[in-house]
Order: structure tokens, then C-alpha cells, then sequence
């Protein structure tokens, strides 16, 4: 899984399935050791931009419907292409075939760029979208379906229903704990998966 980007650098690639606690250990293994994190969500809402190439590709594939008029840039109602694609997983695939190549070329690029010597890089979809080059070692962060769906209903507003749909549409993480370096459940309590980490970095 190691690629050599740049010598001796350390990239710890955190996945998970939605509201496991990616987030939040990602956070504080940042805040405790003064990691930088690159978050591969955050490099994916930058091509749903308007006047970016993948911003005229999705409106020309999807049409004019998921454009949000009352905003000035005419950004894409992001909230209606999740629906779209939840429904659809051939419209899923697409989306993903435009969106994932960019987003592993912008983090190649920053791992490229950065001079830090440890690096964070937070990825959902990590095994799913082969970003398993990327890091050095992959850690899967998991919690048990209720903590999970309590997490997701919470975090999202969404019914029990609706949050079983969306856990349900994930992959399974009995074969990602086969290819990761370190399992961490968030279900614990805090202390505990925190002393883990502090043993680990």
C-alpha cells in the first residue's frame, strides 16, 4: 500500500463508514500532535464548484435541476444529487469516476508539496476508490450500528429509517479490517481509543 511520494514522510490514511469517528480522531491526532489533515470531502465540494470543468460536466449529465438559481454562483444543490445518485447507483458510479481521479491527483499533489514529515489523510471511501497508494499505513476507524446510527440521526436530522437506508447502502468493514494496519473503535470511551493513538503516534 506504500507509495514513495516523498522519503521517510509518515501519511496515516483514516477511513470509516459514515458517522464512525473518522472525524473526530482525525481532529485530535492533529490537535495533539500538530498534524496537518487533508480531507478528501473537502477536496470533492471543490470540483462541485461552479466555472470548474467537473462543475459543466455533472450540470450537462444531471441538467439544470440540481442547479441552485438563488445562489449567485449557481452552485449545485448538493442535497438533491445525493438523492439522485442514493437512488440511482449507475448515476453513483459516474459521479464517482469524475470526482474520485481529481481528488486523488489534488492530494497527490499537496503530499507533494507539503515539507511536513507526517501527514493525515482523512478518506471515506479509501479502499472503494483504490486510494490505498496514498499512505504508508491505513487505520479504520469503526463503532458498533447502534452508536453509528445515533451518531448519523443526530448529526444529519434524519429519521431511524432513512439513517438505516444510508448505513445499509455502505460496504462492510470485514474485509477493510483485513487490509488496515490499525482498527480503532470509537465506540469506546474516549480515554480509551485516545490512549491507543498516543501509543501509536
Amino acid at each position: 500500500m506504500i507509495v514513495n511520494l516523498k522519503h521517510k514522510q509518515r501519511r496515516i490514511g483514516l477511513t470509516g463508514g459514515i458517522a464512525s469517528g473518522k472525524t473526530t480522531i482525525a481532529n485530535y491526532i492533529s490537535n495533539f500532535k500538530k498534524i496537518e489533515i487533508i480531507k478528501a470531502d473537502e477536496i470533492a465540494k471543490q470540483f462541485l464548484l461552479s466555472k470548474t470543468k467537473s462543475y459543466k460536466k455533472i450540470i450537462k449529465h444531471f441538467g439544470n435541476e440540481i442547479i441552485d438559481f438563488s445562489s449567485p454562483t449557481k452552485e449545485i444543490k448538493t442535497k438533491l444529487l445525493k438523492e439522485i445518485i442514493f437512488k440511482k447507483p449507475t448515476e453513483k458510479i459516474w459521479l464517482e469516476n469524475i470526482i474520485h481521479p481529481l481528488v486523488k491527483e489534488n492530494m497527490k499533489n499537496r503530499i507533494l508539496k507539503t515539507n511536513n514529515k507526517f501527514l493525515i489523510l482523512e478518506i471515506p471511501l479509501l479502499f472503494e476508490a483504490n486510494f490505498t497508494n496514498l499512505c504508508t499505513e491505513i487505520w479504520l476507524i469503526k463503532c458498533s450500528q447502534k452508536t453509528q446510527l445515533k451518531r448519523l440521526m443526530s448529526r444529519d436530522k434524519i429519521s431511524e429509517k432513512e439513517g438505516m437506508r444510508i448505513i445499509d447502502s455502505q460496504s462492510n468493514n470485514i474485509d477493510k479490517e483485513k487490509l488496515s494496519d490499525v482498527i480503532i473503535c470509537s465506540d469506546d470511551d474516549n480515554q480509551t481509543w485516545k490512549t491507543k493513538i498516543n501509543q501509536l503516534i
